[in-house]
């Protein structure tokens, strides 16, 4: 039987299929590392760089020229978009579905023609994608002719965690399409661990044992030095292990993670990116006090990924994008496997080994030194946020943050804004923050003293504080110029380029007086000027000297 793979990637969701006697016809992805890895790992294949959103809207002679007809089409549209981790799942959702519809209409494409010969389908992302994939698609939803009407989440459609199917990974995600139900290899008695992984590859620098026996694929065994991108050792610096330490075991809004990783259990979802500072780093003990990050192959056998598969990326960063990126191949190959018995067709006996393309360039880390990381010394003007440890309570996190600090620019001195947020939840539709406001009745009355001093001290300066700002929300431009002046009994000054100015923005220009007798009191709000330069020139409120512009309001 024929497949036809879209947004192939490195190629875990067909490698399934090629493990269970498939004939793969066709593959396409946009990323150039992907197409190359396909390609070294599935010689023969025609496997292009292309665009499935362009493909999709091909006229009819120019896709079935280039889209070959296939009994199978599988198809992993990116998660990015769908993935809780990105942004806390309030990433942009609008190319996400606009990749998904772009896959249903080439379903629709071959399923609804004359002739057909697809037989199933299969749509895979993350479980959060189901919500955004609409229970019908009509031709005219997906810019077809016909009368048709596509149903994505009727059969077997549902989720599946990976680990029930032989890969040692805790890896749920979202199956959708026409398919025949999965037989499960395993359950939570006789998952196969983190532990298993290491024990099977053994330590990345220790040259024994001398042979690597698959643990995902008894019948592989290969020499050690013939394991690629595994003989190294990436390690942590203190700053970096330390930080995701503290990140994994204090945020228990989200509940507390083990550091490093627990053994006992199947690897947490392996990541497109492995990252060393973050509460989802995936670390593993070294030595004694010592930290380092998975090799590539590591990752890959989390994946169920055998270990003749080649991954050709140049870096070990480009490698790992496509082992995170990947079904894995233990959950497709359940899914082949269930289409070929319905079919009635003979799995073959044992795993077919993989016969790489020699005329590919293959970059190998095995050898590779990578230097610990040293740590760079924050900007001065930088902007972040930093959660406080322990400082929890049920849902709720503290955390200081300088975000709307105001560091201005070559004109301006920086100007500094702490507040403490409090966090509430997670999520688009919990997710809260709260950022408390203290007034100086909530202060003890032996330090008020203090405090307003303080605050006359930096009020000293406010006279040096120019803002722009906008008028309406959804002002596309600065629209308005506040400047900030500290008055007292003796008024305040204003020079001529200031006034200049004024005069010149005129109802753009707004001037904040802020009363030093007054600033410390309750519910103080300072004087608003619009237009100063008419509103005082022109009011008998207002008494100035023009050789200075010194300025001061007359009170009766």
């Amino acid at each position: 039987m024929r497949v036809a793979d879209f947004f192939c990637g490195s190629g875990g969701f067909s490698e399934g299929f090629r493990q269970a006697g498939f004939n793969i016809v066709f593959a396409v992805d946009k990323w150039e590392p992907a197409i190359t890895t396909y390609k070294g790992n599935k010689p023969g294949v025609n496997a292009i760089l292309d665009d499935v959103i362009r493909i999709s809207n091909l006229p009819d002679d120019e896709f079935e020229a280039l889209v070959p007809d296939s009994e199978v089409i599988i198809g992993s549209t990116p998660c990015q978009s769908f993935s809780h981790s990105n942004k806390s799942g309030n990433a942009d959702k609008s190319i996400g579905i606009q990749l998904i519809e772009a896959y249903l209409k080439i379903i629709a494409r071959k399923k609804y023609k004359k002739n057909s010969i697809l037989k199933y389908w299969v749509l895979e992302n993350v479980p959060s994608v189901k919500e955004y994939i609409k229970s019908e698609y009509t031709a005219a939803d997906l810019g077809l002719e016909g009368s048709f009407v596509l149903k994505p989440h009727e059969g077997n459609s549902g989720k599946y965690n990976a680990k029930y199917y032989g890969a040692p990974t805790n890896r749920e995600r979202y199956l959708c399409g026409e398919f025949p139900p999965l037989q499960q290899t395993n359950t939570d008695d006789n998952v196969k661990t983190l532990a298993d992984v290491l024990a099977s590859l053994g330590d990345p620098l220790s040259q024994t044992p001398n042979e690597v026996t698959d643990l995902n694929y008894p019948t592989l065994v290969l020499p050690k030095n013939q394991v690629t991108d595994h003989q190294y050792i990436y390690e942590l610096a203190p700053f970096e292990w330390k930080t995701a330490e503290r990140l994994k075991r204090d945020k228990g809004y989200m509940g507390k993670m083990s550091f490093p990783e627990n053994l006992s259990k199947p690897a947490r979802t392996v990541m497109a990116t492995m990252t060393a500072s973050s509460r989802e780093a995936m670390i593993l003990g070294y030595k004694k006090g010592k930290y380092r990050l998975p090799t590539v192959r590591e990752a890959a056998t989390m994946m169920s990924f055998p270990i003749d598969y080649w991954f050709y990326g140049k870096t070990k960063s480009i490698k790992h994008t496509l082992v995170g990126n990947a079904v894995p191949p233990k959950m497709s190959y359940a899914i082949a496997k269930a289409i070929m018995l319905k079919e009635g067709e003979r799995l073959p006996a044992q795993y077919p080994l993989i016969h790489h393309d020699d005329n590919i360039a293959f970059v190998n880390l095995n050898g590779n030194i990578f230097p610990q990381k040293q740590e760079k010394e924050r900007r001065s003007t930088a902007k972040f946020k930093y959660h406080i440890p322990y400082l929890i309570q049920s849902k709720y996190r503290v955390e200081l943050t300088n975000y709307h600090s105001n560091f201005g620019d070559e004109e301006h001195s920086p100007a500094f804004k702490w507040d403490a947020e409090i966090h509430y939840s997670q999520g688009k539709d919990k997710a809260k923050v709260y950022t408390p406001q203290l007034t100086l009745s909530q202060i003890d009355e032996n330090l008020r003293p203090f405090v307003k001093e303080f605050i006359r001290q930096k009020c000293d300066n406010l006279s040096s504080y120019d803002i722009v700002s906008v008028n309406t929300p959804d002002s596309m431009k600065t629209n308005r110029f506040i400047e900030v002046k500290a008055i007292s009994e003796a008024g305040f000054f204003w020079s001529k380029n200031e006034y200049e100015v004024a005069k010149l923005l005129a109802t753009d220009y707004y001037l904040y007086l802020i009363d030093l007798t007054k600033i410390c009191s309750d519910n103080y709000e300072p004087e608003i000027i619009n237009n100063p330069a008419q509103q005082i020139t022109e009011s008998s409120l207002w008494l100035i000297e023009p050789q200075s512009y010194h300025i001061q309001k007359i009170v009766f």
